[in-house]
């Protein structure tokens, strides 16, 4: 009997805390369903709260390989799933001279030698435990999703070809949204769904102190409060946890203990990346500390 990915939520929790993660109760529950369902997970959310970071933490979490599929605008199936070395194939033919009838080589050349995998096809046929994220799925054409069905119904791949290919063990699927479009319903009757959000000032400082052990509490506090001011400003890209993790690791490097004037000044650029957001950043920042 194969082990399965978690016992409990709260096993999912402590073992995702171990792997540098901090989980609430709603996603240690729903990461804990997604492995004991064999269903795939739907993160949803703004950039830069976490839902790539999930998938990662769950093969850190389980010692399970991680096969990531970056979504794009014009992604299609030769990407995503397979595609035959074409340029292979035209030299077998060309060795193989006039001495095969093209029934024979036809036989020849649609054989494992010459297909290429891609993600999909690849967490398909893992016989190891894998964690398949398929990130940023919104930025995908619509009949990508049709793509996906197939995959994510009964977690098999059909090369017409080769026939159906079936998993002999199903992957971990994690789909991550920015919500810059709407999914099909199909797609997400086939999903457990998690919404993700960026988190209060509370947890958001014990996540930087998880991951920058070395930076003073008052520090953390000051730089979380600080990022928390900035996400309610109209910028153009609000700071992610990584970014907040970040401008503490810069603090720390430059041996600063006050998130004063002057230090934001000095490394903002950590956290903003657009000149119309720094402008505002700066105009917020200085506006509160005159306020207090």
């Amino acid at each position: 009997m194969r082990q399965p990915w978690f016992s409990s939520p709260g096993d999912a929790g402590e073992r995702l805390r171990a792997a540098g993660y901090l989980a609430d109760a709603a996603t240690a529950t729903t990461t804990f369903l997604t492995g004991a369902l064999e269903k795939p997970l739907l993160l949803e959310g703004p950039a830069g709260v976490g839902k790539t970071e999930l998938a990662k933490a769950v093969a850190r979490a389980c010692g399970a390989d991680l096969v990531r599929l970056q979504c794009y605008e014009g992604l299609d199936e030769a990407r995503a799933l397979y595609e035959w070395n074409y340029k292979k194939q035209l030299l077998r033919i060309q060795a193989a001279g006039g001495d095969q009838d093209w029934s024979s080589t036809h036989d020849d050349i649609f054989d494992e030698e010459f297909l290429l995998t891609r993600p999909l096809l690849s967490a398909i046929r893992r016989e190891e435990p894998t964690v398949l994220l398929i990130d940023e799925v919104d930025k995908t054409d619509v009949e990508v999703e049709g793509l996906l069905l197939e995959v994510l119904s009964d977690f098999q791949v059909t090369i017409p070809e080769l026939g159906t290919i079936t998993a002999t063990r199903r992957p971990f699927v994690v789909l991550t949204s920015n919500a810059t479009r709407e999914l099909s319903e199909a797609v997400k009757r086939r999903c457990l769904y998690l919404h993700l959000d960026y988190p209060d000032l509370e947890r958001e400082r014990e996540i930087v102190m998880g991951q920058v052990p070395e930076v003073d509490e008052a520090v953390a506090r000051q730089v979380v409060e600080a990022v928390g001011r900035l996400r309610d400003l109209d910028l153009k890209k609000a700071p992610s946890i990584a970014e907040t993790i970040d401008w503490a690791r810069t603090l720390v490097a430059l041996e600063i203990g006050q998130l004063d004037e002057d230090a934001v000044a000095a490394t903002l650029g950590v956290v903003l990346k657009h000149a119309s957001d720094l402008d505002k950043a700066v105009r917020e920042l200085k506006s509160h500390r005159r306020n207090r």
